[in-house]
């Protein structure tokens, strides 16, 4: 096996017993990101001279038998929304095409301290906006399964580097999915986490926890680790409880999952929650893998929790959140500014204060609701995205089962259902859908549960290791090693 196709964990354990070196490590991914980058896209800015020269430190710190970091010389990318030092961050705008960041942002620095060696940026649609990877600045991020399909978004590049074995670990964020949809079209692992555990400063409104940076891997145990070295006191993050400069969410749990006994679990599974659009194949493959495993709980129920009106409120507190920034953005340069951006500031601009007053009362509603469901559950499983991977020219689907959709995000109604609620979410690859391409189980877990809810999908992810029709399904490196690059097709750079 190729030192780059190492679970974060395995790579660890060998580098700490010096049976692996971390220049071993780095020069595989690095072997791996110029074999197959070209393909799919997905690093759109690295520094393997910096990556090179960190990883020689960070073995001669193994050498000196030195404390080391729980990420110590694992190669991670960076999501192109995050800031890293003397790399460009575009956010995928070509307002900022030329933008180099003159310091590296506050988890990166956190996650670096942990002895990650970060090898580049990953591509991401333009200011995230919308659940296919494509924008005006670096060209679209091809499914490594399908090159003529979507990587979903807004964290495909990262999805997609981390499916190749480009890098054991990356770095998301997720309002409506983007975490979760990207992990489920590529197999790999997302997560995204109660708000407040995992610092977020950035966002503009800071009191409205919609988007939350969050860890991707191909494991649980990867996904843990790296959330482990995510969790910090930052005040600057409102979501975020610190007393006496310490988080109160302890970290050291995450790095060594606990069990989960399955038998005990209640369980409750939904293709729709009564009522997200879901692809029919979708809902069959769904039906058809529970068939396989849901005898195992000690309750599996089909429910789910009250959603009512979910689709109105997620649309304009999203487009509440994109109204500020975006709003002047689009104004001072018109001609620069994509489609979904577009859309969201214009919606926006239609709402008034009390279509906004509506959407948080009918949130607060949809939480309490869900509260006094999982009073009876422990955990729902669900699709993770309403479609089948589609072709990546499709900028979004304007329609599911000749069902038209609402919007450019309405298609990511099966993520959003619980990111209004805050609970915490992992996407969790369950072979694959009837089309071939990789089908993702979403893991919904009581909020504040995020430790219990990543040991469940770990005890589901070893369970389904042994059946060929469950398992992790893996990228063919030889088709892609084959394939002309993506930056020859036809429609590759924009939106049209």
């Amino acid at each position: 096996m190729n030192p780059c196709d190492l679970s974060a964990m395995e790579a660890r354990r060998l580098m700490a017993s010096k049976k692996l070196s971390a220049v071993e490590l780095a020069e595989s991914c690095i072997a791996r990101a110029e074999a197959v980058n070209p393909a799919v896209n997905a690093l759109v800015a690295q520094d393997f001279t910096a990556m090179r020269t960190a990883a020689v430190a960070a073995q001669k710190a193994i050498d000196r038998g030195d404390k080391l970091g729980i990420l110590h010389g694992l190669p991670l990318c960076v999501k192109d929304m995050v800031d890293v030092t003397g790399l460009p961050t575009t956010f995928g705008s070509e307002i900022y095409a030329d933008n180099i960041a003159k310091s590296d942002d506050s988890m990166v620095a956190q996650l670096r301290t942990e002895g990650a060696l970060v090898m580049g940026k990953a591509n991401n649609p333009e200011w995230s906006a919308g659940g296919n990877t494509r924008n005006a600045v670096y060209g679209v991020t091809a499914n490594p399964f399908d090159l003529t399909r979507s990587a979903a978004g807004s964290s495909g590049g990262s999805a997609v580097a981390v499916a190749c074995g480009m890098t054991p670990l990356a770095t998301g964020s997720d309002t409506g999915g983007s975490l979760r949809s990207p992990a489920a079209f590529c197999g790999v692992v997302g997560f995204r986490t109660t708000p407040g555990v995992v610092p977020g400063h950035s966002r503009p409104l800071g009191w409205m926890p919609m988007s939350l940076n969050g860890p991707m891997a191909r494991t649980v145990d990867d996904v843990s680790l790296m959330l482990s070295a995510m969790i910090r006191p930052d005040r600057r993050d409102p979501w975020v409880t610190v007393i006496n400069d310490q988080a109160v969410l302890d970290p050291g749990p995450f790095r060594h999952l606990p069990g989960y006994d399955l038998c005990r679990a209640r369980v409750a599974f939904t293709h729709d929650f009564g009522f997200a659009m879901t692809e029919r194949m979708i809902a069959e493959s769904f039906h058809n893998k529970l068939s396989r495993f849901g005898h195992v709980f000690g309750q599996f129920d089909e429910a789910h929790p009250d959603c009512l009106e979910a689709d109105d409120t997620f649309a304009v507190i999203r487009a509440l959140a994109f109204s500020g920034h975006h709003r002047e953005l689009l104004q001072q340069y018109p001609d620069k500014v994509g489609p979904n951006v577009r859309e969201n500031v214009k919606e926006g601009e239609g709402y008034s204060a009390l279509d906004v007053v509506r959407a948080l009362t009918n949130q607060t509603r949809l939480y309490r609701q869900w509260q006094l469901f999982f009073e009876q559950y422990d955990f729902v499983l669900a699709p993770t995205t309403t479609i089948s991977p589609r072709n990546w020219h499709e900028l979004y689907p304007s329609e599911i089962d000749g069902e038209p959709t609402q919007s450019y995000y309405h298609w990511l109604s099966m993520a959003y259902a619980s990111t209004l609620a805050g609970h915490p979410s992992v996407t969790l690859p369950t072979g694959r859908d009837a089309n071939g391409m990789p089908f993702g189980l979403q893991i919904i877990g009581r909020r504040g549960s995020d430790l219990q809810t990543l040991a469940f999908a770990r005890e589901l992810e070893t369970l389904f290791a042994g059946d060929v029709e469950l398992q992790r399904p893996k990228v063919d490196l030889d088709y892609l090693s084959r394939a002309r690059p993506l930056s020859e097709a036809e429609g590759f750079l924009g939106f049209a």
